[in-house]
């Protein structure tokens, strides 16, 4: 049963409209004028509009409200409809993104084959986008650096139970790809899993959003009831309403709540996992977090790390993406050279493996679509190592050193810098510097390079 939205300053001609779609089954929802159109709009966003190109009265002409709607809600389709329709009027509105044009008098059947038609495109789109969102949006967990296994440990146990997940961790290191696989590997796999950001989100539309809402008999559900059975996945959570907060505080307890505007009880079950990149005491401290909720969505903590911290596994990563992006997209799945493998190594991720990602995206569109990607070709960032006193700079005293004493400071600076990044760990330092363990052992201890920063 579609809801679809009229929009007709004429009153006979909307409800008549209106009763002949009710007849065929369908939710209908009258509106004369612009600000009526909009208020309904926002207030649930219909499945299909039947939009009058001439309003009398109204703020916003037809080719407006068509305007403003496919930009804010452009998976509606607009069927317009008038009764001054000319070829001009009927192009405009096409190109203005309107599905079809109807000319005023209408045939009933005329009508209802547009309205059928554009409401299976409607449900076509919509079908193909969820597929290249469940296509896209993997759940697949790769690396094999200790970081890496020990996080993926933690989340082979927590996913055999029905524990709430907090995620902590800097954007884009892959909370919800953790997210996703703790419930790819849980007795809920076979449910949904429904994600919302919170920072996406208006306040003034939260609570809609999650809970839904209840209008004339109309009934459009939340993201909580289409949660039902699998999980609801609240990333960025910090940036949740307050009041908000408290109604979510109930459906924890209870696993029950009423859609906005409605009064009958809605139970679910549901399991919740969070996402943040916020310290939440510091939010807590600071009176934008409930700590009645903190301790309800905190019963397992799990800190996702960034990818400096697992620096060993950008080469799988880099093959992993290069892969998905020419199965997904149709990008050249070119070989990195050894060069550029290295300059992806010691590359500062501010945006971890997102930003790795992207950067391998955009570097398949832009550059040649044969042959390993050369160092050249990547864009210029900065290095992994802070600058401090033992990272590797070049001053200007070292011009006046000579060769010899130029390449020994050099090489103290560079391994200092390379052990420093592998967090003191020597064996993968030699792999990545290419020297045997034993052999780097030996060049720290000739250059004087202190023992205890290395570890094997």
């Amino acid at each position: 049963m579609s809801d679809i939205l009229v929009i007709d300053d004429e009153q006979d001609i909307r409800e008549l409209i209106g009763e002949i779609l009710k007849d065929e089954g369908h939710n209908t929802r009258l509106a004369r004028n612009s600000q009526t159109a909009f208020e309904e709009i926002n207030n649930a966003e219909p499945d299909l509009i039947i939009l009058d190109i001439w309003l009398k009265d109204s703020e916003f002409d037809g080719i407006d409200i068509l305007k403003k709607t496919k930009r804010d809600n452009p998976n509606i389709p607009v069927v317009i409809i008038s009764g001054h329709g000319n070829i001009e009027i009927a192009v405009a509105a096409v190109k203005q993104g309107a599905y079809d044009f109807i000319e005023k008098p209408f045939n009933i059947d005329q009508l209802l084959v547009v309205v059928g038609r554009a409401l299976e495109a409607s449900e076509l789109r919509r079908e193909n986008k969820s597929l290249r969102s469940s296509e896209q949006t993997t759940c697949e967990m790769v690396g094999e650096s200790p970081t890496f296994k020990a996080l993926k440990a933690q989340l082979d146990k927590i996913a055999k139970t029905n524990a709430r997940l907090l995620l902590t961790g800097p954007a884009g290191s892959g909370k919800e790809i953790a997210a996703r696989y703790v419930h790819a590997n849980s007795l809920r796999a076979s449910g949904p899993f429904v994600s919302v950001n919170s920072a996406s989100i208006g306040p003034e539309k939260m609570e809609t959003v999650l809970f839904g809402s209840e209008n004339g008999g109309v009934i459009q559900p939340g993201l909580l009831e289409k949660a039902h059975g699998g999980v609801l996945f609240f990333d960025e959570v910090a940036d949740m309403p307050l009041e908000t907060q408290s109604r979510i505080l109930r459906v924890l307890v209870e696993q029950s709540f009423t859609r906005v505007g409605g009064y009958d009880t809605v139970r679910v079950d549901i399991r919740f996992i969070s996402a943040t990149t916020r310290d939440l005491q510091a939010e807590i401290d600071n009176k934008r977090f409930r700590i009645e909720l903190f301790h309800r969505l905190n019963v397992v903590p799990v800190a996702v790390p960034s990818l400096a911290d697992r620096a060993e596994d950008i080469p799988l990563l880099t093959t992993h993406f290069v892969s998905v992006l020419n199965e997904l997209q149709g990008l050249a799945k070119r070989e990195i050279s050894p060069d550029a493998m290295q300059q992806l190594q010691a590359t500062d991720w501010p945006g971890n493996i997102r930003q790795l990602r992207n950067t391998l995206e955009r570097l398949l569109i832009l550059g040649a679509e044969t042959g390993p990607i050369q160092a050249n070709e990547l864009p210029v960032m900065g290095a992994s190592v802070e600058a401090n006193d033992s990272s590797a700079k070049i001053s200007p005293e070292m011009m006046a050193l000579s060769l010899r004493e130029a390449r020994l400071a050099f090489e103290i600076d560079f391994l200092t810098a390379q052990i420093a990044r592998f967090k003191g760990n020597i064996s993968q330092t030699a792999k990545f510097v290419g020297m045997e363990r034993s052999a780097l052992h030996r060049k720290l201890k000739t250059l004087g390079i202190a023992s205890h920063l290395a570890q094997d």
